[in-house]
């Protein structure tokens, strides 16, 4: 059906840079605990601080969609804007893995960002995820998973099924080791 509305969906991360984990390990090193944390406090909210500014960036001028919002830090920390930005292994899309396609795209290696075997991000106050803009687009939680949705999510993901279940490992409704699915 034609709504007449445009519709929008992006990539994007971002990084506080390694400086901060340098420092975080020198206070690491000097037994100062406390400082430690605060500065690795303080990295993973400058990271989160820079997603957030992009996102109001591209609904206010890249995109544009949201030309005239006007939010108080308020209405930014309720998410009083329209549009969301999920990101690979959250609650709204729990598969690590898609991380990588993710980065392939953006190139995000490029900006000194990096996937671990386990799909952690290094340095580690960055961030990475989507923006979708369509003003019906809302957070959710993906449920329990079935086994035969594991099976055609690894089908259509060409991954061995194993593999998919060791990543999906805590939204599956059934245990891996006891319950064969179909193969």
């Amino acid at each position: 059906m034609e709504t007449g509305l445009e519709d929008w969906i992006g990539g994007f991360a971002v990084t506080a840079g390694d400086g901060l984990d340098a420092f975080v390990a020198e206070l690491n090193a000097q037994n100062d605990t406390f400082n430690a944390i605060l500065a690795s406090a303080l990295a993973d909210r400058l990271a989160e601080a820079l997603a957030e500014r992009m996102h109001e960036r591209v609904r206010v001028e890249l995109w544009g969609y949201a030309k005239d919002e006007r939010l108080d830090n308020e209405g930014r920390i309720a998410e009083d804007y329209r549009g969301i930005r999920p990101a690979p292994g959250y609650p709204a899309c729990p598969d690590h893995t898609e991380k990588r396609t993710l980065f392939d795209l953006l190139d995000a290696e490029r900006i000194g960002i990096e996937l671990t075997e386990s799909f952690a991000m290094h340095p580690a106050s960055s961030v990475s995820g989507l923006y979708f803009s369509h003003p019906e687009s809302r957070y959710f939680q993906v449920g329990r998973i079935g086994a035969d949705q594991v099976e055609d999510y690894a089908r259509r993901k060409r991954r061995p099924l194993e593999e998919m279940e060791r990543w999906l490992a805590p939204w599956l409704a059934y245990d891996p080791v006891r319950t064969a699915a179909p193969r």
